[in-house]
């Protein structure tokens, strides 16, 4: 017999269109009505209900959909990404937004709103109503068709009060990490070069290099080829084959590699044939080489013994003596970045990296006696990042938690 829910006392069920309206605010010209920012569905983060990023109008923006302070804006394609915001400066945004507001406010109170976005069953619901393969959409007919409880106006003013204290402790980790993960860039410039010497006004070069250290090129520190993947039709898929498909979104800008999102999987007959040239193996060093962004690099982990890559992944393969860990710092840092983005091809919106730049990227290497101490100051900048990340995600815990005991038992 399935469970019986319990409404609590005060609290009544709703449709999210009756209480919530899609706002159809338009500009046929945001510049000449004064609007200076835009927001695209890369300006917003996963999880966080800051707007963070934005582009300026004045730089040319096809958008329309006007957004004000207070209004949630939910990314309508690919839900599953999880992005929803709350607007604290006017702009525009992409038609993949969808620019919410509350229809009354001694109903439902606009500072709720944006957490019961957050819910997993508004997102289980948003995602299920999606259409499309490669790049899925809700609707706001759909969308509309959610339900959901809805506390009594004084609970309502208890739990914004609650959440937003929880979020607020998330932010300032979120905000922490953004400190830790500048230290981490700046010190990582300072590593790689000598004192004053900056990737915002030279470039790698011997010139730049600190005392004893000496500059080769990235083939000349590999035992194979630098290579990327490819993706034969029909050799990938969702089923669990044992050995995992790389994708770009699988990779960081901290060196570590994210198999959660989207895990796609070769079958062994292509990624031992067809597949061959670009598998991957523990140690190697994986950068993509198409964006934006550009700049994601992986080292692949004990726990992916066999894996591949797919074309807009390079395969970096350091020599035993080298630390992977060192190189990936290296890739990830501004003097590798400005170097290779400097030459990249930029055609219709998209950064490309050719192998012949990552076979010549100039890489400075320190002389045998310092190379155990600049990995371990390497690994100590990343671990700073680490573990501020850690106390991150557990705030964040607490705070999907706190969502879930609110919203998910009634």
């Amino acid at each position: 017999m399935s469970e019986v829910k319990v409404m609590k006392p005060g609290w009544r069920r709703v449709k999210f269109g009756d209480v919530v309206r899609l706002s159809k605010a338009r500009s046929k010209d945001p510049l000449a009505d004064g609007i200076e920012r835009y927001v695209g569905l890369e300006h917003l983060e996963p999880g966080d209900l800051r707007i963070r990023r934005w582009g300026s109008v004045a730089d040319g923006v096809t958008f329309t959909s006007i957004f004000k302070p207070g209004q949630v804006l939910f990314g309508k394609r690919r839900a599953y990404q999880r992005k929803v915001a709350v607007a604290d400066f006017s702009g525009v945004c992409s038609g993949d937004i969808y620019v919410l507001e509350t229809k009354d406010s001694l109903v439902l109170l606009p500072e709720l709103l944006p957490f019961i976005c957050q819910t997993d069953a508004f997102f289980d619901h948003a995602v299920g109503t999606s259409a499309g393969s490669l790049s899925p959409r809700t609707n706001w007919t759909s969308l509309a068709d959610f339900e959901f409880a809805l506390p009594s106006m004084d609970e309502q003013v208890r739990l914004v009060e609650l959440l937003a204290c929880a979020r607020e402790a998330a932010e300032s980790y979120a905000s922490a990490l953004e400190v830790a993960s500048e230290m981490l860039r700046s010190g990582l410039v300072s590593i790689f070069a000598a004192e004053g010497c900056s990737p915002a006004t030279a470039e790698m070069s011997q010139a730049v290099v600190r005392p004893e250290w000496r500059l080769v090129s990235a083939a000349d520190i590999c035992v194979a080829p630098i290579t990327k993947g490819a993706t034969p039709p029909g050799a990938t898929g969702v089923s669990d084959t044992g050995i995992p498909f790389l994708k770009v979104y699988n990779l960081t800008f901290d060196g570590s590699l994210d198999f959660t999102i989207e895990p796609t999987f070769v079958s062994s007959d292509a990624h031992s044939k067809e597949l061959a040239r670009s598998k991957v193996q523990v140690g190697d060093v994986l950068m993509n080489i198409v964006g934006p962004p550009l700049g994601k690099v992986s080292i692949v982990p004990q726990k992916f013994p066999s894996a591949n890559i797919n074309q807009a992944i390079a395969r970096f393969r350091v020599r035993n003596e080298i630390s992977p860990r060192y190189i990936a710092a290296y890739l990830l840092s501004d003097w590798a970045q400005r170097w290779l983005g400097s030459r990249s091809k930029k055609t219709s919106g998209q950064q490309n990296l050719t192998l012949e730049l990552c076979q010549t990227l100039p890489v400075p290497l320190p002389p045998d006696h310092l190379a155990e101490g600049v990995v371990s100051a390497i690994n100590a900048l990343f671990e700073s990042v680490r573990l501020t990340e850690e106390r991150k995600s557990a705030t964040e815990r607490t705070y999907k938690k706190i969502l879930r005991e609110v919203f998910g038992n009634v």
